[in-house]
């Protein structure tokens, strides 16, 4: 489900389901009609938010005296716990139903870049980025997905409703951008949908430039970052692992990326086709930044015939790596300080650094030397940087040609239409990678299970053993306690083998996951575990108290 919705903030709400985007009664909140989606085979179901007040705390901010049921507001005492109050709340927060992975994200296909750069998350900053998330009331693992198309947060929630609103409220304290204006932009996806949603992006389905490779480095990154993580959890990590072998899949069975282009040759594709055809060749090119991107436009622009450029850079050993690798080419460095007085000396500018701050502001542009306007020349910024590296307002001066990622559109369509019939073979794929990972999400919910069955056994066990030592005094021999003891711990062990078997989806059996969660719903019962109910409050109730003790 791919829903895009409009709402404020608010400590005290209720959020609930409509079955239409429209609304007739003056009383009714607001909704976004914009519904942001990736496939039409995806039902959509709006969420609407109704507001009282506002917060921006992304903590789970409750009423104490009142709660909405079958549309009525009834009065509660004081006394109730917040989570009795979430549990008797319209949304339902708390039903049998298990966590639910979901991805809250703008990208190039929903937010411009002005509003990306703004959200953007640098790669040094996701661990921390993690830790807070899983530090929200209903968020157990998190990690985060930030590159120069996509801002994607992927959470493992203990309830949609309220894990979409604090992630939300975080994405908004984090980057200074209203709630509002994150909602108008953001898309929403979950479980499934999420997953396959993932699954494309690390194919590069998703991405401007159909088919691109650095997508899957990447999400790579992402594993790499998560790993010792607090947050980065089981299921979270699964995901974004078979994600890789996903992409690594797509790759080899199929052509996709035969012929494609990456967002660093798209930047130099356009800078071609911006200059004038005399001046291709002569053109004096300038590269600021020498990271992976700046690497690669580097590398591109060899191949195109520009074999001296001048590279400014904070330190000289990556431009002097480059420089081996690319041995024909005359790659000049120079150091930031002297950044302007390069620029003066060049034609085509390449921008490529994870500054937050712009380089180049209008008033600097405008003291540098024209660039040949008789000739119909202008002095190209090509800022492939998110957050931008080019002041927007560079490009209201007169013989200056700004353009960033958003505009690479251009170039693209021009070798898109060859990979979208490889894109079929692509989608097979995914389906059942989709498949085969569903799969193994669903048969992690027997951990539970089997973790309480065997707490509930041990319990048993080491109390009758005991009662029995009890019975037969203090005198007795070590020997004889331990071979008591292995008596007893090897009648459970035996006794549970069978139900355990019986829960596991290892392939040793030809047992489908329906009669697998059958078996553990059955044990559930007969044994009173009442595993998924109980496991939600245990972890919410874990995660509230943590936050008091916190927050005091």
């Amino acid at each position: 489900m791919a829903v895009a919705s409009s709402f404020m903030t608010g400590g005290s709400f209720n959020c609930d389901y409509l079955s239409s985007t429209s609304c007739s009664s003056s009383s009714s909140p607001s909704v976004d009609h914009q519904v942001r989606f990736f496939g039409s085979r995806r039902r959509i179901k709006p969420l609407v938010y109704w507001t009282r007040s506002h917060s921006l705390s992304p903590k789970c901010e409750l009423s104490s005296n009142s709660v909405v049921k079958n549309g009525k507001k009834e009065s509660r005492t004081s006394s109730l716990s917040a989570l009795e109050l979430l549990k008797t709340s319209a949304a339902d927060r708390y039903t049998k139903e298990s966590s639910s992975i979901m991805v809250i994200g703008l990208n190039i296909h929903t937010a411009p870049v002005e509003v990306r750069e703004k959200v953007s998350i640098p790669e040094a900053q996701w661990p921390q980025a993690i830790r807070e998330l899983c530090s929200l009331n209903h968020i157990e693992e998190a990690a985060v997905l930030s590159t120069c198309n996509r801002i994607e947060i992927y959470v493992l929630a203990l309830a949609q409703n309220r894990g979409i609103k604090e992630v939300t409220e975080w994405m908004s304290k984090f980057s200074g951008v209203p709630v509002t204006e994150l909602c108008q932009h953001r898309f929403l996806l979950y479980n499934q949908d999420a997953t396959q949603h993932l699954f494309e992006v690390a194919a590069g389905l998703d991405s401007l430039v159909l088919g691109e490779g650095q997508i899957l480095a990447q999400v790579k990154q992402v594993v790499k970052n998560g790993q010792g993580v607090p947050g980065f959890g089981r299921k979270i990590s699964e995901l974004f692992k078979r994600a890789i072998t996903t992409g690594k899949r797509v790759r080899t069975e199929t052509n996709i990326s035969s012929g494609s282009v990456s967002v660093s040759s798209a930047a130099v594709e356009l800078a071609l086709l911006k200059l004038p055809e005399y001046s291709s060749s002569t053109a004096r090119v300038l590269i600021v930044g020498a990271g992976k991107m700046g690497k690669l436009v580097i590398r591109h622009l060899v191949a195109k015939g520009c074999k001296k450029m001048i590279v400014v850079n904070r330190t000289e050993d990556r431009v002097a790596a480059i420089r081996e690798e690319l041995m024909d080419a005359d790659i000049v460095y120079k150091p930031f300080s002297e950044l302007l007085a390069c620029a003066a000396q060049s034609d085509v500018i390449f921008t490529c650094t994870a500054s937050k701050a712009p380089l180049f502001i209008k008033e600097s542009v405008q003291a540098l030397p024209s660039v040949n306007s008789e000739d119909g020349c202008r002095r190209l910024f090509i800022d492939i940087s998110v957050p931008r590296n080019v002041e927007p307002s560079v490009a209201e001066l007169e013989g200056v040609g700004v353009y960033n990622v958003d505009d690479l559109k251009e170039v693209v369509e021009a070798n898109k239409e060859d990979r979208l019939r490889k894109k079929m073979e692509a989608e097979t794929i995914i389906a059942e990678e989709v498949k085969q990972f569903e799969a193994l999400k669903d048969s992690l919910e027997t951990v539970p299970t089997i973790k309480k069955l065997r707490a509930y056994a041990e319990r048993i066990r080491s109390a009758e053993v005991d009662k029995c030592l009890s019975k037969m005094g203090d005198d007795i021999p070590q020997n004889k306690k331990k071979a008591i003891y292995d008596l007893s711990l090897g009648i459970v062990n035996k006794l549970l083998h069978g139900p355990m078997q019986h829960l596991k989806c290892d392939g040793a059996e030809n047992r489908t996951l329906s009669e697998i969660l059958e078996n553990m719903h059955a044990l559930n019962r007969i044994f009173g575990l009442d595993t998924e109910i109980s496991v939600l409050e245990e972890k919410v109730r874990a995660k509230i108290e943590q936050n008091q003790k916190h927050s005091s």
